[in-house]
């Protein structure tokens, strides 16, 4: 062993190669390099100023700290193998650096805080990355979606055509559940934003130390509550992974609708070019692989969450060796979630939509049908009565293959006495669409309220975003004076 572990006092031999081997976490926890430098430097100034620690050892330590993350910036900083993880590796930098004064940096603090504190800060800074990309997405489809109002397709209810909507209102549906996903990012935020430096290894510690000052250093709304809880808790590990893994649930339905729009039995769309791939046998094909791997993916937040609550299902209070193994499936879900939003906001923005074909497939499926019965409640018909009338006449529609529309009034007197010229004028597809304008609903008029009440909601996040990441920037900023 070229290199002493932290604990390693207690022992009289060193552990095995195995041992260190299988207990590293230094691959993972790698990049939690830069937010456990911050979060040293924090604490090595409070150190200082409420007299732990002499000033002057307290500012060594500082320009030990900044120098550090100036090379690990620049790529000029090599970790040790040899020891066990991130935070171990930058102690004993930092102490081969400055000397004595860097055996007092861990001063009132334990791995079990400091390795929190850091994946608090790294998982901060996922969600304000994460909440920007789903803005982004939510606007080219919003883009997309004002330039649709009019254009008629099929709604579908069990892959079945059902009612007629317009593309426009089926891509602000795919906006609002993409705005739920940001305000459960920026939620978790609220709750994740607490500072666990001071919490020690699960009971504080009889250090004089000023928990609101490191809070407020490293930009935290206030330091946590309890100490044991703090070093057990992973609350906000699994709720971003929760966060992650629904919001990936709702690309994956977005990427198997292109598959199944860009298909030659729907040819709703045309992939772009730079969103597909081809075979290498067939010369023909034009592959969506891009929206099957954004469908296939969802697969790996969803793992991700699974894997991260079993860890913590049977953990009693307080740290337990176990939690060293949060850090991967969090950055997975961060890694994958991110990835997929680069790809499918461009992807929608360049899809090709056949709006003749897309009107052309609503003659099929009677679509029409609700309106029909709904025609009949008007003249004053029972709905489960009008309901069953309109199901008869669908069902000599489909024995002699014709539309509801195309009924003569003869046809349609044969089925009730209260339907006549008027009722088929009443089941255009058109005039379907325009008449749906209930709150939320499909009439043009209505998809640009919802478009009008999406941007201002998209503003406002992206206002709280850009804000916070301001904020954050001045923090570390001050930090490093």
């Amino acid at each position: 062993m070229a290199e002493k572990q932290l604990w390693s006092g207690r022992f009289a031999e060193g552990p095995s190669e195995m041992t260190l081997s299988f207990t590293s976490s230094l691959p993972v926890d790698t990049r939690l390099a830069w937010y456990d430098i911050v979060g040293s430097l924090a604490h090595a100034r409070m150190l200082g100023e409420v007299g732990i620690i002499q000033k002057d050892e307290s500012e060594i330590l500082a320009s030990g700290l900044k120098q550090l993350l100036t090379d690990l910036e620049s790529g000029d900083l090599d970790l040790s193998p040899e020891l066990e993880d991130v935070h171990t590796n930058m102690e004993h930098i930092l102490t081969q650096r400055v000397g004595e004064a860097g055996k007092r940096l861990h001063t009132a603090r334990s791995r079990n805080d400091q390795v929190s504190t850091d994946f608090r800060m790294f998982v901060r800074d996922a969600i304000l990355e994460t909440v920007t990309l789903l803005l982004d997405v939510q606007y080219e489809l919003i883009d997309r979606a004002e330039k649709e109002t009019g254009t008629i397709m099929p709604g579908f209810t069990h892959m079945q055509h059902a009612q007629p909507v317009s593309l426009g209102f089926h891509l602000m549906a795919h906006v609002f559940r993409l705005q739920r996903d940001a305000e459960r990012f920026l939620d978790a935020y609220k709750r994740l934003n607490q500072c666990p430096l001071g919490a020690g290894a699960l009971g504080g510690t009889g250090h004089p130390v000023d928990r609101e000052m490191t809070s407020a250093l490293l930009g935290f709304d206030r330091p946590t509550d309890n100490a044991m809880d703090t070093v057990s808790d992973r609350d906000f590990a699994l709720e971003f992974a929760y966060d992650c893994a629904q919001a990936m649930v709702h690309l994956s339905s977005m990427g198997e609708e292109l598959v199944l729009w860009t298909s030659p039995e729907f040819r709703f769309a045309e992939m772009p070019d730079a969103f597909a791939t081809g075979s290498s046998i067939m010369p023909q094909k034009k592959n969506p692989d891009v929206a099957e791997l954004v469908r296939g993916r969802s697969s790996i937040a969803i793992g991700n969450l699974m894997q991260l609550l079993t860890v913590m299902k049977g953990l009693p209070l307080s740290y337990n060796r176990d939690m060293q193994e949060d850090k991967g499936s969090a950055f997975s879900s961060y890694e994958t979630l991110t990835s997929c939003l680069s790809m499918i906001g461009p992807m929608y923005r360049d899809l090709s939509f056949d709006r003749e074909r897309m009107a052309r497939a609503c003659a099929d499926g009677f679509l029409n049908a609700t309106d029909l019965a709904d025609h009949l409640v008007q003249r004053g018909m029972p709905f489960r009565q009008a309901h069953e009338v309109v199901g008869a006449a669908v069902q000599y529609c489909v024995k002699n293959g014709m539309r509801l529309e195309s009924l003569s009034v003869e046809e349609l007197k044969g089925f009730s006495d209260l339907l006549d010229q008027d009722s088929i004028d009443h089941i255009s597809l058109e005039a379907c669409l325009r008449r749906r304008t209930s709150a939320g609903g499909t009439a043009p008029e209505r998809v640009k309220e919802q478009i009008a009440s999406a941007k201002a909601i998209i503003d406002s996040h992206r206002s709280e975003c850009n804000g916070e990441i301001v904020r954050l920037d001045e923090v570390w900023e001050e930090l490093r004076k």
